[in-house]
């Protein structure tokens, strides 16, 4: 049985599998030096995260880019596509809904619901907003894997657990909130005035 891979080595290989598909439009190639480079990373951490993932470099040649790539993503469980609900569809919820990059990653947005009577049943590219009073059939029906929660905070918590009660066990927060939730589910918070305070924190220094 393989080793288990180091928590910070998956929170890692995000950001190679981005840097390696922008390399790929240039080259067939890349040294560890150069994906460290791209990733903000040093080289020998590289070599370390990337020895978990089945490709081994060649001295003086590097590694081989879709390969890198294909196997980055047979790790991280991205080789098939996931369908995604937002719940929230103000306007964080909105744009989200709008961004092509999710589905190169393999997730496509499959509905946006939101409970304004004001809101529901507008466009939003090519989604219409649907009534979240309908979020139990659009789970089962679209098989919903993903759910992303960008409502305010006082609706959060109850959002999620409607969510994990349905059977969706991955959900992205953007919330002002910490959401509790039990064994079994994965639940990672996004907060931008955080992310904010620490860049003012390092302004300040």
């Amino acid at each position: 049985m393989a080793p288990p891979i180091p928590s910070a080595t998956i929170e890692r290989l995000p950001r190679y599998l981005r840097c390696l598909i922008d390399m790929s439009l240039d080259a067939e190639r890349a040294s560890s030096d150069q994906i460290a480079a791209a990733a903000g990373v040093n080289a020998a951490q590289v070599r370390k995260d990337l020895s978990f993932v089945g490709t081994q470099g060649t001295r003086g040649v590097g590694y081989e880019i879709s390969d890198l790539i294909h196997n980055i993503r047979l790790v991280l469980g991205i080789t098939k596509s996931y369908p995604v609900v937002i719940v929230g569809a103000g306007n964080l919820g909105s744009a989200l809904s709008n961004y092509e990059g999710f589905r190169a990653w393999g997730f496509e947005i499959a509905a946006l619901v939101d409970n304004d009577p004001e809101v529901i049943g507008t466009q939003v590219g090519d989604l219409t907003v649907e009534s979240s009073r309908r979020l139990a059939s659009i789970v089962k029906k679209r098989g919903i894997r993903i759910g992303i929660i960008t409502t305010p905070a006082s609706a959060a918590q109850g959002v999620a657990d409607q969510l994990i009660q349905l059977g969706v066990k991955s959900i992205l927060n953007l919330a002002p909130t910490v959401l509790k939730s039990g064994d079994g589910v994965g639940i990672r918070r996004v907060d931008l005035p955080t992310e904010l305070g620490i860049l003012a924190h390092h302004l300040s220094r």
